[in-house]
C-alpha cells in the first residue's frame, strides 16, 4: 500500500508540475501576440519617447471585428458597442474610469454582454497592431481613424512630450491625483514590435507585476483555517510569499494553484525580490 500511495504521489506532482509549466510556456505565448511594458528606470531620455496616461483596464485587441484579450480570449461586447468599430485591427484599453475597475472586469467577462454594465465603457486606443511607421506616426494615425469612424465609445490616448524628468514627475503626480494608475512612455520612433521591450515603460508610485500561485499557506491567528500566503513564482523562476492585500472573502476562497495573479511592491532586492509586495487582483484569462 505504502509503494502504491507513493507512486500516486508521484504522479500528482509531476501533473502539477507539468501543468504550470505549460501554464508558464502559453502565457509567454500569449504575451508574445501584444507589446508589453518595462519598468522606467531614473536617467531615461525622456525626450525620446511619448508620454500617456496608464489606464487600469482590461487590455483589448479588436480585431476588426471581435474583441480579444492578450491571452486570445473573446470579449463579448454588445452589438452597438462594436457595430461603429473600425475594420482596422486596435489595441489599447477598455476602462470605465478610475477606480471602477472591478465593475469593468465583471462586466468583460460575462458571455452574454449586459447593456447597462457597458454602457459607461470606453476603448481607449493606444497602438495600431502590425502597422508601418513610427509610434509618432501611429498614433496620429489613431487620432484620424478614432475621429472617422465617430463612435463615442472609441477614444483615442492621448499623448504627450515632456521636457525632462522633472516635468514627467510632475505630469505623474498630476494623473496619480486625479485617480490614475501612472504614466505610459512610449519611444516615438520605435516601429511596431511584440513582446517585453524597453521601447515601452510604466511609471508608477507602486509597480505592478504577475506571478503564479503554486502554493497556498495556512493562516495563523485570525486568519486560521484560512489563506495565509500565497507562494507565487515570476516568469524569471523566483518565488515568495504574498501575504497582505487579500479581503476575507479571498482568503476563504483564494485563487487557485496555477493561476496568474498580479501583485503590487515598490523596490526590488539585489536577488529581484520584490519589497512590500501585495495582492491586487487575479488576472482576468477570459
Amino acid at each position: 500500500m505504502k509503494s502504491i500511495r507513493h507512486l500516486f504521489l508521484i504522479v500528482v506532482a509531476s501533473a502539477t508540475f507539468f501543468t504550470l509549466f505549460a501554464m508558464q510556456i502559453n502565457a509567454k505565448q500569449s504575451d508574445a501576440n501584444v507589446l508589453l511594458a518595462k519598468t522606467y528606470q531614473l536617467g531615461t531620455d525622456v525626450q525620446q519617447y511619448l508620454v500617456s496616461e496608464k489606464f487600469d483596464g482590461v487590455r483589448a485587441v479588436w480585431d476588426g471585428g471581435t474583441f480579444h484579450t492578450r491571452t486570445d480570449h473573446v470579449i463579448a461586447a454588445p452589438a452597438w458597442f462594436t457595430k461603429d468599430l473600425p475594420k482596422t485591427p486596435l489595441d489599447g484599453e477598455l476602462w470605465l474610469g478610475h477606480g471602477k475597475f472591478e465593475a469593468l472586469s465583471g462586466a468583460v467577462r460575462k458571455d452574454v454582454p449586459i447593456d447597462e454594465e457597458w454602457r459607461g465603457i470606453s476603448y481607449m486606443v493606444f497602438e495600431l497592431p502590425n502597422a508601418k511607421g513610427t509610434f509618432a506616426e501611429r498614433a496620429k494615425a489613431i487620432v484620424n481613424i478614432v475621429k472617422l469612424a465617430n463612435s463615442p465609445h472609441l477614444k483615442a490616448v492621448k499623448q504627450f512630450r515632456v521636457s525632462d524628468e522633472v516635468a514627467l514627475h510632475k505630469l505623474l503626480n498630476q494623473i496619480v491625483a486625479q485617480g490614475g494608475e501612472g504614466l505610459m512612455l512610449h519611444r516615438a520612433n520605435a516601429l511596431y514590435l511584440t513582446g517585453r521591450s524597453d521601447v515601452l515603460l510604466k511609471l508608477k508610485l507602486l509597480y505592478d507585476a504577475e506571478a503564479i500561485v503554486v502554493a497556498h499557506t495556512a493562516g495563523q491567528g485570525k486568519y486560521k483555517g484560512k489563506l495565509g500566503a500565497l507562494e507565487v513564482e515570476t516568469p524569471e523562476g523566483i518565488r515568495f510569499k504574498l501575504g497582505t492585500g487579500f479581503t476575507d472573502a479571498q482568503r476563504e476562497n483564494p485563487p487557485k494553484i496555477g493561476s496568474t495573479v498580479t501583485y503590487t511592491y515598490r523596490d526590488k532586492t539585489k536577488a529581484g525580490k520584490p519589497k512590500f509586495a501585495s495582492f491586487l487582483r487575479v488576472r482576468n484569462e477570459q
